[in-house]
């Protein structure tokens, strides 16, 4: 299985500002996501990402994505809940929406293997998909919504497949 790396491609100064060393929390089993959760007081859905090495690091919702990767490239990105599952905790709802680093659907399976690495039964896809674009045009990112593969900038249509890094660069 090729995994793909996700390089940063949102704003500069949104990047700028993240502080080395205040990375988002990994979480390795049950017990350092109860821990996480207990300290955050909240059921609201937290920014997720895996990082190279494939660990899941969350931090609270409303954090940029890149500051959870501590300016690193990532192999997933998004948004997470998760519910009581008798004494475990689940994955509920899990999404791919990230701007900042725009990943592709088939970041799935390094999600997968980062939740399942952890001991956090989830849904098997995610829930909440989101189609990201990068227009060839006038260099927008997009998000395609009900299939509808054109820039909401200029106008021009959008690649089927996923573009946001060049053949071969890794990202």
């Amino acid at each position: 299985m090729t995994v793909r790396r996700y390089r940063y491609v949102g704003p500069l100064d949104v990047l700028a500002a993240v502080r080395p060393g205040r990375e988002g929390r990994a979480i390795g089993s049950q017990d350092d996501l109860a821990a996480w959760l207990g300290l955050q007081g909240s059921s609201e859905p937290f920014t997720f990402v895996v990082d190279l090495a494939g660990v899941l690091r969350l931090a609270p919702r409303r954090s940029e994505h890149v500051a959870c990767a501590g300016g690193s490239a990532v192999l997933g990105a998004g948004e997470i809940t998760f519910a009581r599952d008798g004494e475990r905790w689940a994955v509920e709802d899990i999404s791919n929406q990230s701007t900042g680093y725009c990943p592709d659907l088939t970041s799935w399976a390094a999600v997968r293997h980062a939740l399942d690495r952890a001991g956090l039964a989830h849904p098997g896809r995610f829930t909440a998909p989101i189609v990201f674009r990068l227009c060839p045009g006038c260099h927008e990112r997009n998000l395609v919504k009900d299939g509808h593969f054109a820039c909401a900038i200029c106008g021009a249509a959008l690649p089927e497949r996923w573009n946001f890094g060049a053949p071969g660069d890794g990202s």
